[in-house]
């Protein structure tokens, strides 16, 4: 008895089909949902980029008000300090908030802490200032370390440019982390 020849084409969908069906569930998938994805989302609230985007505003100004007082505090280090506080200004307002151009010149409270340095009505209120300097850049360098990599998660979530710019300001709070402990090895 003989065998009958196996059948050239193996049963079932052919890749061909299989393509031209995912290529047209990507294009339908690609047209649906098209405006909640970066913009608005139910009932006119803000959009998650919205969303992110002012935290990371009030996030800079808070970073901000840190650099504040411990320039407060100790002036010796303005010359250390002072370029990462303006890094931060910059970063603030690429965000569309508007922070303080210059720092406080240094005013004490009578309870010995920089004035602003022990709360503030902003999101992220400033810790107290450590009495010594090391201390402080510890503190600032700890600030800076835990908002770039909250911003690093956040950017995961976001669309395209607010993603590049969030990644961006992670990447330079990193290094300002990096350049305020640097001298204190």
């Amino acid at each position: 008895m003989s065998y009958p020849p196996p059948p050239r084409v193996p049963p079932g969908p052919r890749r061909r089909s299989l393509l031209a069906s995912v290529a047209g569930g990507v294009l339908l998938t690609g047209c649906s949902d098209g405006g909640k994805s970066g913009e608005e989302g139910t009932a006119g609230s803000p959009s998650v980029a919205e969303r992110v985007r002012a935290r990371a505003a009030r996030d800079s100004r808070g970073i901000v008000e840190r650099y504040d007082a411990v320039l407060a505090a100790f002036p010796a280090l303005a010359e250390r300090v002072g370029p990462l506080r303006a890094e931060a200004v910059r970063h603030a307002e690429a965000f569309g908030e508007t922070a303080p151009k210059a720092s406080p010149s240094p005013s004490v409270s009578p309870s010995g802490t920089p004035d602003g340095a022990s709360s503030s009505p902003s999101a992220s209120p400033s810790a107290p200032v450590p009495a010594t300097e090391k201390d402080a850049l510890a503190q600032l360098a700890d600030a800076e370390r835990a908002l770039a990599d909250r911003r690093a998660k956040a950017l995961l979530d976001v669309p395209g440019e607010l993603a590049r710019l969030l990644a961006s300001v992670a990447a330079a709070g990193a290094a300002h982390a990096y350049l305020l402990t640097e001298g204190s090895r």
